[in-house]
């Protein structure tokens, strides 16, 4: 997984990091990027403790605020603030770390109620129209609404893949048929593969307090 790469690379000075995550869900990580599929994560890097599971945490480094964006990942931190408390309280309900709806929600929609992707997707968590009518959700530009259909999602595409968190995200962004496909495994989309690690990436810095 992404955290594991990292730290592997622990060891070695700052320096320009490019990245992807494969279709079996290993991220692989270059001082250089090899080709189209790596981008860039982060020039800086910092040390920090990182939830590593229930009961335990693991110390990487991880880089700094800055991954390459493809949607929306500069975020007004007064827009995250406005947020933070119905996000807490939608986490709550789902069983889902805070941390991890607050990443989805920043490569998604960058804290845009209004925003809507060309295929369609809509609101805070960037819901399909087919998905906001599976989990219930009648206004599609509530967030609380979008909000929790999306966590309801996404913790079901957890307990689907076994709580493998790179497979659960590559079904958010593709499908949990594509993933499926593919034999359990990212699906082979540039989209998709550069989805996973950023919100991923998100994930480690929020969690860790940034």
């Amino acid at each position: 997984m992404l955290g594991a790469a990292l730290l592997a690379l622990a060891g070695t000075a700052a320096a320009d990091i490019y990245g992807y995550v494969d279709e079996r869900g290993v991220a692989h990580l270059s001082n250089v990027p090899r080709d189209q599929r790596y981008y860039l994560f982060k020039r800086e890097y910092r040390e920090t403790v990182l939830p590593g599971g229930i009961n335990n945490a693991v110390v990487i480094r991880v880089p700094a605020p800055g991954v390459s964006p493809r949607r929306t990942t500069h975020v007004n931190p007064a827009h995250r603030k406005q947020y933070s408390a119905l996000i807490a309280e939608v986490a709550r309900e789902s069983k889902l770390s805070p941390a991890l709806l607050h990443a989805v929600i920043t490569v998604e929609s960058g804290y845009n109620p209004r925003a809507r992707s060309p295929k369609g997707a809509s609101g805070l968590m960037q819901l399909m129209p087919e998905t906001a009518r599976r989990y219930g959700v009648r206004d599609i530009w509530d967030p609380h609404e979008n909000l929790r259909g999306g966590a309801r999602y996404l913790g079901d595409l957890l307990a689907m893949f076994n709580n493998n968190l790179s497979l659960a995200l590559a079904a958010y962004n593709a499908g949990e048929g594509a993933v499926i496909q593919y034999g359990n495994r990212i699906p082979p989309y540039p989209e998709t593969r550069s989805y996973v690690p950023r919100v991923l990436q998100h994930y480690h810095l929020i969690a860790a307090g940034r």
